[in-house]
């Protein structure tokens, strides 16, 4: 029996056709022009409207925008694990089958050479916080039927994304209505010094406790090996993002010593001041304005972001902020089917 070529799509496993539409843009930004890490001001955006949702659609929609983790690249949402369907494939069931009010959802891309930009303005890595509120929120608005309406506009994330999700909005209320966070970085002295001393280690034992010489034989190498590399470049990474060297753009002051992790207080005082644990008391205005805030977190997250959500949850208590915690059996990884709920949450409270 001879093996014949057919028209269409394969079907499941391997594609589900969507219901609704994405549109893989590209677009060019003026403000990530000069960026101190010379990368890319060519960005992927990804456009995803609903069944039936075309760009004359006759009312303003309510608009999610979905920012992804440390080490997150757009092309990634596409990624498929065994048995499950992918992110893209969720989102449009959720709109097809689950009754969810219409709206519109934005992929947004903010990758760093260092591997993220906590959603930040930085010297170290670049404006990646006004990229996305004063480059793509317009564009999308202008392009798109989105209401531009800061009410109808919410923003969702997981880990980096989740912190960029809960911080963007203190930071530019005008800009996000609402906000979802999937284990977002958070109380800091918990979910981040224990990784201070793992990254001193492997410095110290691999790489001549130098940084400079990290660099050299990552570049170097033809394969990443992010179990052993990935929390001394994250550190880094985070750093480049909440204390750049003034005097060097594109380096960071490190919250710790290389040589024996012992903290540098007046670096790490500034890194806490960036802790949205912290910042809620002082942006308790801007929390009550939010028409949806929405946290989750798995109760085995290996850096305890379980706790960091709690921990922000309970600010947002005592300073009289309305949100949803959920703690779910589940690790760090393996969430992406939480976000359609999150997505849905937005959706709701902005279509109100």
């Amino acid at each position: 029996m001879a093996l014949r070529a057919v028209d269409g799509s394969p079907g499941a496993p391997w594609e589900r056709p969507l219901a609704g539409t994405l549109d893989r843009l590209v677009v060019e930004s003026e403000l990530l022009a000069g960026n101190p890490l010379g990368d890319p001001t060519r960005r992927p955006l990804y456009v995803y409207r609903p069944p039936g949702v075309e760009l004359d659609h006759p009312r303003p929609l309510p608009s999610v925008y979905v920012i992804q983790g440390y080490t997150g690249q757009l092309d990634m949402w596409a990624r498929r694990d065994a048995f499950e369907p992918n992110v893209f494939e969720r989102v449009d069931a959720l709109f097809t089958d689950d009754g969810c009010p219409d709206a519109i959802v934005l992929f947004v891309d903010a990758w760093t050479s260092y591997g993220g930009s906590q959603f930040l303005d930085s010297t170290g890595t670049g404006p990646y916080q006004s990229y996305l509120c004063d480059e793509v929120v317009p564009f999308v608005d202008e392009s798109y039927p989105t209401a531009a309406d800061r009410d109808r506009r919410g923003i969702a994330g997981k880990s980096s994304g989740g912190y960029g999700a809960m911080v963007v909005p203190m930071m530019r209320p005008e800009v996000f209505g609402a906000l979802a966070s999937h284990a977002g970085d958070a109380l800091f002295e918990v979910s981040y010094v224990p990784g201070f001393r793992q990254s001193a280690r492997i410095l110290r034992d691999d790489f001549d406790a130098s940084y400079e010489v990290f660099f050299e034989r990552l570049e170097a190498a033809d394969h990443f090996d992010l179990d052993r590399l990935g929390e001394p470049i994250m550190w880094y990474a985070c750093a480049a993002c909440y204390t750049p060297d003034p005097g060097r753009p594109g380096r960071p002051l490190l919250p710790f010593d290389v040589a024996t992790g012992r903290l540098v207080d007046d670096v790490w005082e500034r890194w806490l001041d960036l802790d949205p644990v912290r910042m809620a008391g002082r942006h308790a205005d801007e929390l009550r304005s939010m028409r949806r805030i929405y946290l989750d977190a798995g109760k085995s997250d290996e850096w305890y972001l379980d706790l960091g959500a709690q921990a922000f949850a309970a600010e947002l208590e005592g300073i009289s902020v309305e949100h949803t915690l959920e703690l779910f059996d589940g690790k760090h990884g393996g969430m992406t089917y939480r976000y359609p709920g999150a997505i849905r949450e937005l959706a709701v409270a902005l279509s109100a």
